[in-house]
């Protein structure tokens, strides 16, 4: 079973999420991959889609665009980084990009320099920065396996940037994993959602204050 974020065959984008108070001047950006844009799910029914309400239901006043493209690598959001920020001008970024780099053999040298040039083009536009981590299948080989897992938090601490070391703990590691992924056991189901915003959530809350 895979279990990382997949190649979507559409590269279809996320609809935007918004909550409805962005005078707070709190607007956070997803750069996401397939975990973030809702593939293969129902739309609302995505972890950031579940972020928008439980920002409601804690009163936190934020909006949030969601920016993840299916399919996407860290090269593809670091090409895409620029515009956002313009457009949105966001106070806060979440990075939820690396799982597809693994999937297609990219050097991780590569995808950790993408990483760095995003999260300091995110914080010279102002903006404060979440890494979200992910890991690869052991069929990757124990080295490279613990150098992708690594590669998340040593980004985050040089760069000063928030971290969730793993957004599909407790699905990808779970005993039920089997039911928490769609048949093509890439994709988590709705199922698993609410426990992929659980792995955020506590980080994201302090993080917005």
């Amino acid at each position: 079973m895979a279990l990382c974020p997949g190649l979507s065959p559409t590269g279809a984008a996320a609809p935007v999420a918004t909550t409805t108070d962005a005078k707070a001047g709190k607007l956070i950006v997803v750069v996401g991959d397939s975990l973030s844009a809702e593939y293969g799910l129902a739309r609302g029914s995505g972890w950031v889609a579940l972020l928008e309400r439980r920002l409601v239901q804690d009163k936190i006043a934020a909006t949030v665009v969601n920016a993840s493209i299916s399919g996407d690598t860290t090269s593809g959001g670091r090409s895409r980084l620029p515009a956002l920020l313009q457009q949105h001008k966001p106070s806060h970024v979440v990075i939820e990009l690396g799982g597809n780099d693994a999937l297609r053999g990219l050097p991780l040298a590569m995808t950790r320099d993408n990483l760095v040039a995003m999260t300091r083009a995110a914080k010279a536009a102002g903006a404060r920065v979440m890494l979200v981590g992910m890991q690869v299948p052991p069929n990757y080989g124990a080295r490279y396996g613990q150098d992708f897992i690594d590669l998340f938090p040593g980004v985050a601490r040089a760069e000063g940037a928030a971290l969730v070391p793993f957004l599909l703990a407790g699905v990808a590691d779970s005993p039920q994993a089997e039911r928490l992924f769609q048949p093509d056991r890439i994709h988590p189901t709705a199922e698993a959602h609410p426990v992929m915003l659980g792995n955020v959530w506590p980080v994201m809350k302090p993080w917005l204050r």
